[in-house]
């Protein structure tokens, strides 16, 4: 009698994200052409394997096979074995003509139907591969299937091609989207407290953000953490070797003059801790804290100490214990500012995420006014005199890490960090902030997802930027214009003039990540089915070599946007 099968009962670990690489061939070409096309096959894997990488740092699963298929038996058991080896997303690296009905299709048919696909080929003449990627990405374009064809080039001839820089670094953008994509899902983040502050554009989309990117919500109530504050419900030595830590890197410049500074600040510390572990039993991806009101501002309660610190550690690369995997989190609850920060950071394979107030936008003319009022000169090279610069700041968030250049040295980040005492008017519970001016010349792109109901679908809001120094006493008289206590990031867009800057933000908060090409969120804008929003007048809507290519898909159904909406209406 057969019986089923019982699995075992001890928890298991995440399974890795995999990229499957097949190659498809012509069966009726001889086996010196065989021999190269499943060489590029090996190549292809290989560069994948070996440039790719999980926030975490670990390599993801690259599986190839060397089957060539060049029909329906070899596609399944291709189609099997990817299968089998649980291939989150596909590339075909093809050499040679092939039959699309009997090669690509078929392996597609044993996958799920939202498999990223890709397509990567030379440019060659001989056999010819190119022709079989057109006709196999036009083939899958007209049945609605959402491909992204790389024609790349690697020589004509040879046993052993290797394809060009521009097209690996094609490939590899798309491998990162694919990762993001596939490797979210099921996974989920945490939120500490309600819609913070009356904010629609910061609003838990429970629904939406499960259907579009498979994320959970899960949500805690901040009393849970206010009672395992009071009962003390952490690690004691811990808060005393963070606080050790602290104190070496910032030493006189934690201001603790407040009244109960000390005990409010080692609090924070702890809330730290505390959160850290509640995110970790649930394998939480990323976070996010209300904070305001009812934490540290409503005086109806008792109003607690402000997490800023807390906040800055989970989105930087580094704490007390060493360097360590970016766990985005979210100020205010802004949940749609934390997905922003999450897809961002894995984009880019882990790298610290920037929250921010989009706050003053000052134009050329106000900004050279100022100067000129400051008596500090300027010239046809200083780009925040010519563009203009968003005030970048916020009171919570901003990861450490942009208190100085990517690669630095945690003792060259934290130098430049001071911990002043809060600012009793908006949060009268105490506690202390987290100030720094981000150097300029961090190249990045800046923007932000927000949401619509009458699409029900999330778009993208986003410019390459770059970061800018101000003359000392003209950062000083920006600053305090604002909040001078807070981090400050002066931000230019590439792009955007700063009249469509401040008129086309989507919410109050905007967000940054070095080291994030244009190509590689548009990639994952597509497999998400995310809309992208780029306003801007002088942005040209197609930069090659910055930009991927449209799918055909889009091309054949009216641009797009327009495909976008289709694919979302399950058309």
């Amino acid at each position: 009698m057969t019986t089923a099968r019982k699995l075992a009962s001890g928890e298991t670990k995440p399974k890795a994200i995999t990229i499957g690489v097949v190659g498809t061939c012509d069966p009726r070409v001889d086996e010196t052409s065989r021999q190269r096309a499943g060489n590029i096959v090996k190549t292809i894997a290989d560069l994948v394997a070996a440039q790719v990488r999980t926030p975490d740092g670990k390599p993801v699963d690259v599986v190839w096979t060397p089957v060539l298929v060049d029909g329906e038996p070899q596609a399944d058991i291709v189609g099997r074995q990817f299968r089998e080896a649980g291939v989150d997303a596909l590339i075909c690296a093809p050499d040679t003509w092939a039959f699309p009905q009997l090669t690509l299709i078929s392996i597609l048919a044993h996958l799920p139907p939202d498999v990223p696909v890709n397509i990567t080929c030379g440019n060659s003449g001989p056999k010819p591969g190119v022709v079989y990627a057109h006709a196999v990405n036009g083939a899958l374009a007209q049945s609605s299937r959402l491909t992204h064809l790389n024609v790349g080039t690697w020589p004509d001839t040879g046993d052993d091609p290797k394809p060009t820089d521009s097209t690996v670094a094609a490939l590899i953008d798309w491998a990162y989207a694919a990762v993001t994509y596939a490797g979210l899902k099921g996974r989920r983040v945490v939120v500490f407290g309600h819609d913070s502050m009356g904010m629609e554009t910061a609003l838990t989309h429970v629904i939406p953000t499960r259907q579009t990117f498979g994320l959970e919500v899960t949500r805690l109530d901040m009393k849970l953490l206010a009672d395992m504050l009071n009962k003390g419900a952490y690690d004691k030595k811990e808060v005393a070797s963070l606080r050790g830590w602290i104190d070496l890197h910032i030493g006189k410049r934690l201001d603790l003059s407040q009244p109960g500074g000390e005990e409010k600040f080692n609090q924070s510390l702890a809330l730290y801790l505390i959160i850290r572990d509640l995110m970790a039993e649930v394998n939480a991806v990323g976070g996010g804290f209300m904070n305001q009101l009812e934490w540290g501002s409503d005086r109806r309660g008792i109003p607690m100490p402000i997490a800023d610190v807390m906040e800055s550690l989970f989105n930087s690369t580094f704490d007390h214990n060493g360097k360590k995997t970016v766990m985005p989190f979210a100020t205010e609850a802004d949940t749609q500012g934390l997905l922003t920060m999450l897809f961002s950071t894995w984009l880019s394979g882990g790298n610290p995420p920037l929250f921010m107030d989009f706050r003053k936008v000052w134009e050329p003319w106000e900004i050279q006014g100022l100067a000129k009022k400051l008596g500090i000169p300027f010239g046809a090279n200083d780009l925040w005199a010519q563009k203009g610069i968003v005030d970048g700041n916020n009171s919570g968030s901003a990861s450490f890490d942009w208190a100085s250049k990517p690669g630095d040295s945690v003792e060259k980040i934290m130098s430049g960090i001071s911990m002043p005492g809060a600012e009793l008017y908006y949060f009268p519970g105490g506690g202390n902030s987290v100030t720094f001016f981000t150097p300029g010349g961090i190249d990045c792109i800046a923007g932000r997802l927000t949401y619509s109901a009458l699409s029900g679908m999330f778009s993208m809001f986003w410019d390459e930027a770059t970061t800018v120094d101000l003359p000392e006493k003209l950062a000083d008289a920006v600053s305090h214009t604002s909040n001078w206590s807070w981090p400050h990031t002066f931000i230019v867009p590439k792009y955007a003039t700063m009249g469509e800057y401040k008129q086309y933000a989507p919410a109050n908060h905007f967000h940054a990540t070095w080291g994030l090409r244009p190509s590689r969120l548009q990639y994952w804008m597509d497999l998400s089915n995310v809309l992208s929003a780029t306003p801007w007048s002088q942005r040209p809507q197609w930069l090659e070599g910055a930009d991927r290519p449209q799918p055909l898909l889009y091309l054949l159904n009216g641009g797009e946007n327009t495909a976008k909406m289709l694919r979302a209406r399950g058309r």
